[in-house]
């Protein structure tokens, strides 16, 4: 089966979408207007699968069924605490401190729609941070690398040089768990094979 002609991407963020381009897939991008507020007394690893689900229903309402609808959410889990994006700088040295020099989880939810089916799925990854002082701290949030990010920090840019060790998937950190999102395709009825020809 051949790789649907139409792909929407249902975030706004950058950094999916160009990890979707290092793919080479071709797709849309419309942003989904939800709100993301997690449900009182939701866990951090429910929310992110939820939202998923709904940010991909709301664009996939709006599609035809041939045409593949990929959503996701990503949230930063500290002993059950959930870090979504920081309101402002103070807020993000808030956010890296309590990181500074311990383990937490990272989830994305991730959501598929095609052809009037949903495959979806939640992947966590485990970051540990290194330990560092206030004014190395502050001299990355005085960056605003990660004024627009889940947990305040970008592993894919000067926020690598807070990580000291990792598990799970690195790109699931960044923001889509590209092998997860492979394997929903397949249960969906497209296979590996057919997902590298895309925009062939």
């Amino acid at each position: 089966m051949a790789f649907p002609v139409k792909m929407i991407l249902a975030s706004g963020s950058p950094r999916r979408r160009e990890l979707l381009e290092s793919l080479g897939w071709v797709f849309e991008v419309r942003v989904p207007d939800v709100p993301e507020d997690p449900l009182p007394g939701e866990s951090p690893c429910v929310a992110c699968g939820r939202l998923a689900r709904i940010k991909g229903a709301s664009v996939a309402t709006n599609a035809s069924p041939d045409t593949l609808v990929l959503a996701a959410d990503t949230v930063v889990d500290l002993d059950g605490m959930l870090m979504g994006k920081p309101e402002n700088p103070d807020d993000s040295f808030r956010m890296i401190s309590l990181l500074n020099g311990r383990t937490h989880h990272v989830h994305s939810g991730v959501a598929v729609f095609w052809n009037e089916r949903v495959a979806d799925a939640v992947v966590t990854s485990e970051v540990t941070f290194r330990r560092l002082g206030e004014t190395d701290l502050r001299a990355y949030v005085d960056s605003g690398e990660g004024l627009d990010k889940a947990g305040a920090y970008a592993i894919q840019g000067w926020g690598a040089l807070l990580v000291e060790s990792i598990r799970g998937c690195y790109f699931n950190i960044v923001g889509l768990p590209l092998s997860r999102v492979s394997s929903l395709l397949e249960e969906l009825g497209i296979p590996v094979v057919s997902q590298w020809r895309v925009g062939s």
